[in-house]
């Protein structure tokens, strides 16, 4: 009985620690080497938010950048995925609002980590709204934790789009199949439910 009403928090103290982990593991360039900005793509993102930061989203969509694919230059608003830009940004703006001053660096450097964290949440969730059990789930977030192919993309400093593009690809999943299967707690209902009827 008692094993039965702990097994909550338990889960939710192993998914907060597998998030954890996942953040820490992606600090460590960090704490070796400082706060930076690695390789040529992050450093172009990076100046992009900069942009974004001082002058707005409207001058950045008609940015010709003559930096940029030189000696061509470059229409940056329409050439370029924003989202990481625009969601730097706003983290930059909470934390103004709560009046915390932080550097857009230091925004555009930890975003990697602190996405990756909500990551292995997301993905829990996920797995155990496809398979209805919680051990998958924290299976399922603790190898994204540590998977090498993702660490390389959201390490800190590591600024590019994949590291928020994730986050946001597996949680529209979960809310599409959260979605599906809200009229019954079987998983898949709806899937069933079209094959039966011949569709």
């Amino acid at each position: 009985m008692y094993g039965r009403k702990a097994a909550p928090s338990i889960q939710l103290s192993a998914l907060l620690l597998i998030s954890l982990l996942a953040f820490i593991i992606r600090i460590f360039s960090f704490i070796k080497y400082e706060s930076i900005i690695h390789e040529f793509d992050p450093w172009f993102n990076y100046r992009v938010t900069q942009f974004l930061t001082k002058e707005g989203a409207y001058a950045l969509w008609n940015w010709f950048d003559p930096e940029s694919w030189y000696p061509l230059g470059r229409l940056v608003g329409e050439t370029t995925y924003t989202g990481i830009m625009f969601t730097s940004a706003f983290l930059q703006s909470l934390f103004a609002f709560f009046l915390i001053p932080i550097d857009i660096r230091n925004v555009c450097v930890f975003i990697g980590p602190i996405f990756a964290s909500l990551t292995s949440i997301s993905s829990f969730f996920l797995t155990k709204e496809v398979t209805g059990r919680s051990d998958s789930g924290l299976l399922t977030a603790l190898f994204i934790a540590i998977v090498p192919g993702y660490i390389s993309r959201s390490v800190a400093g590591s600024y590019d789009n994949e590291a928020v593009a994730i986050f946001a690809l597996i949680t529209t999943f979960y809310f599409y199949l959260k979605a599906l299967n809200s009229v019954s707690r079987k998983p898949f209902k709806f899937f069933y439910r079209v094959r039966s009827s011949g569709r």
